[in-house]
């Protein structure tokens, strides 16, 4: 299924919410479920491969209901623009699932979910989402376009990571069920 994306536009006045943007995508990839979770766990990382990600500091760590709870603020930035945002992440290890909740930045509205769905021992489809709405219009006008972009880099950039990391599989383990 190819990617699918909204990104509503309005002729709201400068004061106004900026618009919500909602990427979400699924793709199959030729590494385990449990790879990738782990991949996309370890958030310590992210600099060294994520789109616009300059740096990520991880501000806590707990155990919360079975799963272990982060939080963590990201500084993404492009040329002069820099901007950082603090989200809890919840990774529950048993389901495969990684849920986002945004805390205090540059945006009104953040969330992000990952599942990671076994097709095979070496195989997994990944469910990627992401909504998310700047504070201000200004804002949404000077990097709007930019997070858009990165965003939907994001499933392509943890693929070659764990590319880099767990090596190259043949294509069609990811479309064996």
């Amino acid at each position: 299924r190819p990617p699918q994306s909204r990104s509503p536009r309005s002729a709201w006045p400068l004061g106004a919410p900026a618009s919500m943007h909602v990427y979400e995508t699924q793709h199959r990839v030729a590494h385990s479920a449990d790879d990738m979770f782990k991949l996309v766990a370890d958030v310590e990382l992210y600099p060294k491969f994520l789109p616009l990600c300059e740096e990520l500091k991880l501000k806590r760590r707990e155990r919360r209901d079975g799963k272990e709870v982060l939080i963590a603020t990201m500084t993404v930035g492009y040329k002069l623009i820099r901007e950082s945002f603090t989200t809890e992440v919840i990774l529950d290890g048993d389901a495969r699932t990684i849920v986002v909740h945004y805390l205090d930045g540059p945006f009104s509205f953040l969330e992000n979910r990952w599942v990671f769905r076994p097709l095979t021992p070496q195989a997994c489809e990944i469910d990627f989402y992401i909504a998310y709405s700047f504070r201000s219009r200004l804002l949404e006008r000077l990097m709007g376009g930019l997070f858009d972009r990165a965003v939907r880099k994001y499933t392509d950039a943890f693929e070659a990571r764990a590319d880099a990391i767990y090596g190259t599989r043949s294509p069609s383990l990811a479309s064996q069920q």
